[in-house]
């Protein structure tokens, strides 16, 4: 599956390098950025709401931050800063026993069960909620840039 997953999210990574860019492929979870926030402020639903910017720097396509720690609860908004199209894909096997479906509830607009939508429009964000998820380690990674190592941590305490 993750090969199935791999070669079409490189497909999709070569047809959207290779074409014009059209104001109908922004996706509906996509948004402008807000003003910048502090790393950790409080969300409406009383978590914290967290930042990860999903880059590219010279040659290097990378979240920033990589690892971050957050409470159960709190929001962690994807922003596609440059060098997309980007999304967050966790790996079913890395997630905590019982974090699966809290998971898939604060995911909303998924491509496949726990992916993300790719994000195309410069400054897009994309939100994902850990209320109810269980403590321990949500490793993830961009599906058109796993190959180039664009992966990451998320520990829930």
């Amino acid at each position: 599956m993750r090969v199935t997953s791999m070669v079409a999210g490189l497909a999709l990574l070569l047809a959207a390098c290779g074409g014009e860019k059209k104001a109908e492929d922004q996706s509906t979870t996509a948004t402008p950025e807000q003003p910048a926030a502090a790393p950790a402020a409080a969300s409406a639903a009383g978590g914290a709401t967290h930042d990860v910017n999903m880059v590219l720097e010279g040659s290097t396509y990378k979240y920033d931050p990589a690892d971050l720690t957050v409470r159960a609860g709190d929001v962690v908004n994807f922003h596609n800063k440059s060098g997309g199209p980007h999304n967050v894909s966790f790996w079913a096997d890395s997630i905590p026993a019982g974090g699966a479906d809290p998971l898939k509830a604060g995911m909303a607009d998924q491509m496949a069960p726990l992916e993300g939508p790719l994000l195309t429009e410069p400054d897009a964000v994309y939100k994902v909620s850990f209320a109810g998820a269980p403590t321990g380690d949500y490793k993830f990674y961009c599906l058109p840039h796993l190959a180039l190592g664009m992966k990451g941590k998320i520990t829930v305490q």
